[in-house]
């Protein structure tokens, strides 16, 4: 069961998404990291547009989410969304801090779980992201694994996105989340995809073909009374991905600058995928926002087979 959204917690709706809530209209959460902390502006600007015509164009209606001035905002004005993509110095917030951020009226940009938590307890039950967090390589001895995989265990939410990011250890963060429970689906591919390659070399643990059958699934989880999130692998398509052989080169060019460096807690992802962005040319960018417009257009197909 959801709990409610306290009457005293600053919280704002956009005119689109209250209408859509009013009316009960499918509705896809979006993050908001990846416009503060993913690209420049005003490219993130373009990107975070284009999602949101995506998702309205498939037939749900579009919320990003961000905490702006301590306001934790459940969709976002245009005049709001050009703001955020030129703000300086925002907070990256995950569970451990987004009250945090509303607490100190600061403006933070919400990763995966934050975005998870808002979406949960404004009702929204789909989202649509670029790639997950998880376990990182060399987590045996620096224990460094996303907060995101422990909120899927919490949190009700069906999160859409290529995979766990490929600078990860994939086998490892798999393993996490078939150790806590959390359904695993790779949409149309029995292989389990890496972010920028649509094949990870591993397995998935499930597959489906369809949103209505992913909906479905959900339903039945819902009737059972299953808690929890369900994480939807969207492999990047094919005309865009990068091969894994040819990533594994690039990622491990970047984890020793990393090493090199000593970079460290959040740092390391903004980090690598700065790294990546070079050692690529600029291809790893243009394939991430290929993959992030992919999910939206399946997380919209989602949200709209839920309510059907």
């Amino acid at each position: 069961m959801t709990r409610s959204i306290s009457p005293l917690l600053p919280i704002s709706y956009s005119r689109e998404v209250a209408a859509a809530k009013a009316r009960k209209a499918p509705i896809v959460a979006l993050e908001s990291t990846i416009i503060t902390h993913g690209m420049p502006y005003p490219g993130n600007l373009e990107m975070a547009r284009s999602v949101e015509d995506i998702i309205r164009e498939n037939g749900a209606v579009p919320a990003t989410i961000a905490v702006m001035d301590g306001t934790l905002h459940i969709g976002l004005e245009a005049e709001q969304l050009e703001k955020l993509a030129q703000a300086k110095s925002v907070m990256k917030v995950s569970r451990a801090d987004l009250a945090f951020a509303i607490a100190e009226r600061r403006t933070g940009a919400t990763t995966v779980a934050a975005t998870m938590i808002a979406a949960a307890r404004a009702g929204i039950s789909v989202f649509a992201t670029g790639g997950i967090g998880g376990v990182h390589r060399g987590a045996e001895e620096n224990f460094d694994i996303s907060a995101d995989l422990e909120e899927f265990v919490k949190t009700p939410v069906i999160v859409v996105c290529a995979g766990a990011k490929a600078i990860l250890d994939i086998p490892k963060t798999l393993e996490v989340l078939e150790t806590r429970g959390v359904p695993v689906v790779t949409f149309g591919s029995e292989q389990f995809p890496a972010f920028w390659s649509r094949d990870s070399g591993l397995k998935s643990p499930l597959s489906l073909d369809s949103p209505a059958a992913i909906a479905n699934f959900q339903k039945t989880r819902d009737q059972l009374g299953v808690d929890g999130g369900m994480l939807i692998a969207n492999p990047v398509p094919e005309t865009d991905e990068i091969p894994r052989e040819e990533m594994e080169i690039y990622i491990s060019r970047a984890l020793a600058n990393a090493d090199r460096e000593d970079v460290t807690g959040k740092a390391v992802t903004p980090f690598l995928l700065d790294n990546i962005f070079h050692l690529t040319g600029g291809r790893s960018l243009r394939t991430n926002i290929a993959l992030v417009e992919n999910n939206a257009r399946l997380a919209a197909e989602i949200a709209v087979a839920m309510i059907e």
